[in-house]
């Protein structure tokens, strides 16, 4: 992990352990790397209680409760499925705060409404739920956008921490 992300990473669990709030995670095209950088940080287990990798779509479904209706009418990678995801995250978690990934990390599988670098995020807690669409460059490697995203989605459980 480069020290930006590390220096995030520890930012945000700091922030979570004030406020002593527990956060969960639902990520797709990030596959992982937002509980990853979360539990690189000694102490993360006072505030993370864990995440779902919900890489294929039954699984946004079957775990997460991602409506069938939802995926098909706007897609994996959109706004909708994102709110859908992180609210069932917190469900399934019992968490506080929960944050969603989902996206197109490349170098295949992007089209013209969706290229490459096209992440869908959302964040959900006791203060309401929020979705966000960043692009992030089909210039990009996967590996930096899925870092990107990741850093992204820090960003925004930091935010909400801040609200509690």
């Amino acid at each position: 992990m480069n020290e930006m992300m590390r220096k995030k990473a520890v930012q945000t669990v700091e922030k979570l352990a004030e406020k002593k709030l527990v956060v969960s995670t639902a990520e797709s095209c990030t596959g992982g790397m937002v509980a990853k950088l979360i539990t690189d940080i000694s102490g993360s287990s006072e505030v993370f209680c864990g995440g779902i990798v919900s890489y294929a779509n039954s699984v946004k479904e079957n775990v997460l409760g991602v409506s069938g209706e939802t995926l098909e009418k706007y897609g994996a990678v959109s706004e909708n499925t994102a709110k859908e995801m992180c609210i069932g995250s917190r469900k399934v978690c019992k968490s506080d705060i929960a944050v969603s990934t989902t996206g197109i990390a490349g170098p295949t599988g992007g089209t013209p409404e969706k290229p490459v670098g096209t992440v869908c995020f959302g964040i959900t807690s006791d203060k309401g739920t929020r979705t966000f669409t960043m692009h992030f460059g089909e210039d990009r490697s996967r590996n930096e956008i899925r870092l990107a995203a990741s850093a992204f989605a820090l960003d925004l459980i930091a935010e909400e921490a801040d609200k509690f």
